[in-house]
């Protein structure tokens, strides 16, 4: 890498790092609002 190395490598994990961070947090964020749709439908279905 013609002595770069140490600039490329970090990089490279700090991008998957932040992938792997933006993943996550869009699957827990997914999660959160399922739950909230099926507490909704259960709070209009109820009959009180």
């Amino acid at each position: 890498m013609g002595g770069y190395a140490r600039f490329v490598w970090p990089c490279f994990g700090l991008t998957f790092a932040v992938l792997a961070w933006n993943l996550w947090s869009a699957r827990r964020h997914l999660a959160q609002a399922r739950l909230r749709a099926v507490r909704a439908i259960v709070m209009a279905a109820d009959p009180s």
